[in-house]
């Protein structure tokens, strides 16, 4: 075969890349590798290993009518295919900066390929475990709203699972409960457990099992290597070794997995489908006026004691004992939910409840720990000793020391967000929106959504607006953007940015994780400037939203939203500046074959998920 037929005649080849961190690196030089064989007349049949989607190998007609295999990796995959064709190897790297000058090498350097030459651990993306034979694992995903990474770290694994070789049965734990269960005989046969949670969930059925332990986040976006690192470094737990303080198996865990942002999250999460009824049924009371539910006797004022008078009434109670149940387990209860209820007499609000949270978590877990008793009466410790000393101890220091300056603190806080001028309003606006855009789901955009649902107890409604508001416009963004620039995407990509649309109506700003996750530098910092509009014109308009999640969905329950004409408008405002920008930012070179990840029955799990919380 000569080399004036290798560069003007159509040649079929395959190209096959492959990097170690399994990103979109992996994407991009496909693409590119791609795109200069075209130019060249080539047939390409293209292999990517990567972590966000499951490999689709070449088959073998392609194999058995390929001139040319050119692999931008460190080794070959499944390299027995290939043996005796004219194979060129080299690293990744090289292939993304100049994509014709790579083929050009492969022209002149290829070689017969030997089999006995590649090394004896060569399978990219292949079970790399102490051996070859399929696991069997079991999962639980759950996210502090349980409604979108929740579902789409559950499919990403199943996906990553499968591509694997292994057995994998994934329980997610979302808004509406458990769902697909995962049984006793499960647990029973499982290899490994794999726990991809943001928040506390009870963990003593799998006493025994080798666990663990990641985030969602982490489990949506490098699937594959969770299940790897899971079958690799997963360790024996016994029954609530986490919150006695002994060695959890699994992931290295952060601050922010382990510690104060997984604590509050968990509090957040039991307390949000408070918030939820509480404002719709408040919402409903309007209905009949304004003031309506001044009248006794009515169903307005019936309306009323229910969503302000009850379950606004225990939302910081309930914020406050999870938080304390995510520290000290079940004895952290009672003292963190007397705290919380005194933070409320208090005036303390939810920044008081969630000291008393803490107070009352760690106060509860240093009695467990420290405090021995003979074994005649340690029965008594749980229901006894604990609650007592726990709850004395976080009452006071509440009574004492931390509710009067908070209090105070709070007043202010609540007087100057209700009296500020537009463009303070403005400002706050525009800091919200871009806060929950910055990391979609991740701890800035949590940080900003609790920030918004605790100023729901002190009935200050605007900023919550603001927030939802503002999430709902990157994914919308990137569905508009697929729908504007069709040419610059891939066919994958056009459909996970139909998905983006529907969950971004949702209010389910993880939509567009798929979108950052590839091309960061655009995505992100447009996202933030269409939150950022959106957020400071809901606050300019003066708009008040009483329920904290449902996104569109809300618009349908009477006096929900204040002003619902001007809300969509800021949505749209924001959504179509977020999507014009990127369909104009976007380089069609760079287009890079999309995941899986947010696929249509996500979206639409969503979707149903998030419509349930609204209603």
């Amino acid at each position: 075969m000569n080399e004036e037929r290798m560069d003007g005649e159509r040649m079929n080849v395959i190209l096959i890349t492959a990097c170690p961190s399994g990103m979109a690196t992996t994407f991009l030089a496909a693409r590119r590798l791609e795109q200069a064989a075209q130019r060249r007349g080539w047939q390409p049949h293209t292999e990517m290993h990567g972590e966000l989607e499951a490999v689709t190998p070449v088959s073998r007609e392609a194999i058995s009518a390929a001139e040319l295999v050119v692999v931008a990796a460190e080794r070959v995959p499944d390299a027995a295919r290939f043996a005796g064709k004219r194979l060129y190897r080299a690293p990744i790297q090289q292939a993304l900066p100049d994509p014709e000058a790579f083929l050009e090498r492969a022209v002149r350097e290829a070689t017969a390929f030997d089999i006995a030459s590649e090394p004896a651990d060569a399978p990219v993306a292949a079970v790399s475990s102490e051996d070859s034979r399929v696991k069997s694992i079991v999962a639980v995903t759950a996210c502090p709203t349980g409604v979108a990474h929740t579902f789409m770290a559950a499919e990403a694994l199943e996906q990553a699972g499968r591509a694997l070789g292994h057995r994998i049965h994934v329980e997610t734990q979302g808004s509406v409960g458990a769902q697909n269960r995962i049984s006793e005989a499960d647990i029973e046969a499982a290899d490994v457990v794999l726990l991809a949670c943001d928040i506390e969930v009870d963990d003593e059925r799998f006493a025994g099992k080798r666990v663990y332990r990641t985030s969602t986040g982490t489990a949506l976006k490098q699937p594959q290597q969770t299940i790897q690192r899971a079958l690799d470094e997963a360790q024996v737990e016994s029954a609530g070794s986490e919150n006695s303080g002994g060695k959890g198996g699994g992931e290295r865990k952060s601050a922010k997995e382990r510690g104060f942002y997984k604590h509050l999250l968990t509090g957040v999460s039991f307390m949000l489908p408070m918030v939820v009824a509480g404002g719709l049924c408040i919402a409903l009371s309007f209905v009949f006026g304004i003031k309506a539910y001044e009248q006794e006797g009515t169903l307005a004022a019936a309306l009323m004691q229910i969503g302000g008078g009850t379950a606004f009434a225990l939302m910081v109670p309930v914020l406050a004992g999870y938080i304390a149940y995510s520290i000290a387990d079940r004895p952290g209860i009672a003292p963190g939910m007397i705290g919380g209820m005194l933070a409320s007499t208090l005036g303390a609000g939810f920044i008081g409840g969630i000291l008393a949270g803490f107070l009352a978590g760690y106060s509860a877990k240093a009695v467990i720990r420290y405090i021995k008793l003979p074994s005649s009466v340690e029965s008594l410790k749980p229901i006894l000793i604990i609650p007592l000393l726990a709850s004395l101890f976080t009452g006071l220091v509440m009574i004492y020391v931390v509710g009067t300056p908070v209090a105070v603190a709070l007043n202010w806080l609540t007087d100057f967000l209700n009296n500020m001028g537009s463009t303070n309003a403005v400002l706050l606006g525009l800091l919200l929106g871009a806060m929950m855009c910055v990391d979609l789901g991740g701890p800035i955009n949590k940080a900003a959504y609790t920030f918004g649902v605790g100023l729901l107890s002190t009935e200050t409604y605007m900023p919550m607006a603001a927030i939802m508001a503002a999430g709902m416009v990157p994914p919308i963004g990137m569905g508009i953007a697929t729908f504007l620039r069709r040419s610059r995407f891939a066919q994958a990509e056009r459909e996970a940015g139909k998905a983006s649309f529907v969950l971004g109506l949702c209010f389910i700003s993880e939509g567009a994780i798929p979108f950052a996750a590839k091309d960061p530098l655009r995505v992100i910092p447009i996202s933030m400037i269409g939150g950022a509009i959106t957020g400071a014109l809901s606050m300019f308009f003066s708009i008040k939203l009483m329920a904290p999640h449902g996104g569109l969905f809300v618009l349908l329950i009477p006096n929900a939203v204040n002003h619902a004409l001007l809300y969509l408008l800021a949505i749209a405002a924001g959504s179509v500046i977020t999507g014009v920008g990127y369909a104009l930012l976007k380089r069609g070179e760079d287009s890079v074959v999309p995941t899986d990840v947010v696929s249509p029955s996500v979206a639409s799990s969503g979707a149903a998920e998030a419509n349930r919380s609204a209603s």
